[in-house]
């Protein structure tokens, strides 16, 4: 799996790289015709990740339960996302691959709760956790790709 966690980190550093080149206004921003921003993309990968791996394996998250609330599936931005709480985001980013790659090494996701994903792409184990969020990740790091095209330039 080596080479699915350096693809996870690998396209996390450039989902931090993009994010790191806007204002937090522009983070913030919901272009016309989306339904969200790229705060709200980046948050979300974090908490899918979570949800797909710990909270289907019984393993308690890395993240607390109000940052999971404000990002996961079937949420939209309902408030102003800080550069504090984008500053923590970009800290989970990474440590939570390093907790998953850790606790796969440590063998702590013994159970699996299998899980049909949105893609219907059906989970029955970590692993295929693992290479989903690869896929997750990939997917809403384009999602913010097109929506920093839209940004209006002010």
């Amino acid at each position: 799996m080596k080479e699915q966690f350096d693809l996870i980190r690998q396209t996390r550093t450039r989902f931090i790289d993009l994010v790191d080149g806007l204002s937090i206004e522009e983070l913030n921003e919901i272009p016309a015709g989306m339904n969200n921003n790229i705060a709200w993309n980046f948050g979300h990968i974090i908490t899918a990740q979570q949800g797909l791996c710990n909270g289907l394996s019984g393993v308690e998250p890395d993240v607390p339960d109000e940052l999971t609330a404000g990002f996961k599936k079937g949420t939209k931005p309902e408030s102003f996302i800080s550069q504090e709480e984008i500053d923590e985001l970009k800290e989970y980013a990474m440590s939570c691959i390093d907790e998953l790659e850790k606790g796969l090494s440590e063998n702590v996701f013994v159970q699996y709760k299998t899980y049909t994903t949105s893609y219907g792409y059906t989970l029955n184990n970590i692993e295929d956790a693992v290479r989903f969020v690869m896929v997750h990740d990939a997917l809403h790091l384009g999602y913010a790709m097109a929506i920093r095209r839209n940004l209006s330039k002010k």
